[in-house]
Parts: structure tokens; sequence; C-alpha cells
């Protein structure tokens, strides 16, 4: 099951990608709810379920939680220290070229950052089906903006459409090697607890500091933070049907 909708999860990434510059303005809507989704499934499944698979403490503080901090710190010194965030369009436009090995070194950071959210998948199924599935709609939404940005990032630095399509592709089959992975690998109950505390950090970072920024650059709009309320109720509805 993991690697099926990790598959799913590939097709969302090409798809992103392809469309990145098709969609014009309704790209802010598409990214704000794709922001909601993984918002909502931090605190409606992933933090639930790390808190009763590691009730352990840490100074009284419960594990998962520090995990989850930890999850946070460690994908945002990777951002600062490869410099993936990146302007947008209107900051570069024909002065990008000259800077493709900057939008080389963006789009790896994206497709390792695709591979982890394979194994978020493989190790969520292993704490249980209905967490699994939670992780994976916010995983296929995330990698649907991942593939926009891997192909909207190295184009605007400067990279040939050709090698644009090879890191969409690489990106796209990322996650599915990173479900093989989470799949193949056994975590104990409290360790699966530990990595779903950290990826739930993990997604609240790209939520909110990757996803939500771009979808609102430039375009402030409430048809965006519509979509993303919506993101986020439509998650609460998957956590109460599972629950």
């Amino acid at each position: 099951m993991a690697i099926i909708l990790a598959l799913v999860s590939m097709c969302s990434t090409l798809v992103g990608g392809l469309i990145a510059v098709r969609v014009g303005d309704r790209k802010h809507a598409v990214l704000g709810l794709a922001a909601g989704v993984m918002l909502g499934v931090v605190p409606f499944d992933l933090l639930p379920e790390a808190l009763e698979q590691t009730p352990g403490k840490v100074a009284g503080i419960p594990v998962a939680l520090v995990a989850s901090v930890v999850g946070f710190l460690t994908i945002h010194i990777i951002e600062r220290g490869v410099a993936i965030h990146t302007g947008h369009e209107y900051e570069f436009g024909e002065h990008a070229h000259g800077f493709e090995s900057v939008g080389l070194l963006a789009a790896c950071g994206l497709i390792f950052h695709s591979t982890l959210d394979g194994v978020g998948i493989g190790v969520s199924f292993q704490a249980g089906t209905s967490v699994g599935i939670a992780v994976a709609i916010a995983v296929i939404c995330h990698d649907f903006a991942d593939g926009f940005n891997t192909f909207t990032i190295s184009s605007l630095y400067g990279n040939a459409r050709r090698r644009a399509l090879l890191l969409l592709t690489l990106d796209a089959l990322a996650p599915v090697v990173g479900a093989v992975i989470g799949t193949l690998i056994h975590v104990p109950p409290e360790a699966t607890g530990i990595y779903l505390g950290y990826f739930a950090g993990f997604l609240l970072y790209l939520a909110t500091a990757d996803i939500l920024p771009e979808a609102h650059a430039g375009h402030p709009s409430r048809l965006t933070l519509a979509a993303t309320v919506a993101g986020t109720a439509f998650m609460f509805g998957v956590a109460v049907l599972n629950h």
C-alpha cells in the first residue's frame, strides 16, 4: 500500500512540474490548498499518533514533541545551508542565467526532501493504515508543490528545459525509492513515534516556510486563504473518519 501511494505521489510530482508554466494565477490557490492539507495532517494525525506510540518524556516534555522541533530545525538548517529558498520570477527574470548551479543545488535539495517524504509514508504505515493514508495524502499534496518548484526553480536559474525535466523526473521517482526504504526497514513502535514526531516538524516547516509564502507572494488573495482553510478542514474530516 505504501509503495502504491508513493506511485501516486510520483504522478502528483510530475503533474505539478508539467503544469508549472501553464497554471498562471491559479497556482496560488493550488499551493494554498496543498499547504492547508500539510498543516492539517500535523495536529490531526501525526502528532497524536506520535504521542501515543512514544509516551516517554525528556525533562517533562513528550519525546514526540521534542522530535517535531528537531525535525523543524533540521530542514530549516538544511535549507539555510544550501539556499533552497529562492526568489520568484519577478525577482530574477533574465538575470537568472549564469546561476545554473544554484538552481541545480536547489532542485537536488527538493529531491532529497521527496525521498524523505517517501520514507515517511513507509514508516507511517508501520504505525497503522489510517496514519499511513493521512501521511500519504499530505505527501501527495506536498509533492505536487515540490514538482512545481523543482521545474520552476531550475528553469528560473537558467537551466535548460531538458535538464529541468530530468530533475523533475528524479524528484518524481524519489518518494517511491523512499517508500521502499521505509517499508523494508522495520522500526520499533517507540522509534516510529519519534520519527512521526520528527516528520510532523518536517511537514510543518515545509508548509509554513516554503509553500504558504510562495502561495501568497506578490499575489495576496482571499481565494488562496480560503483554499488553505479548506485543505486544513479536509484533513480534519479525514482524521475524524479514520478515528
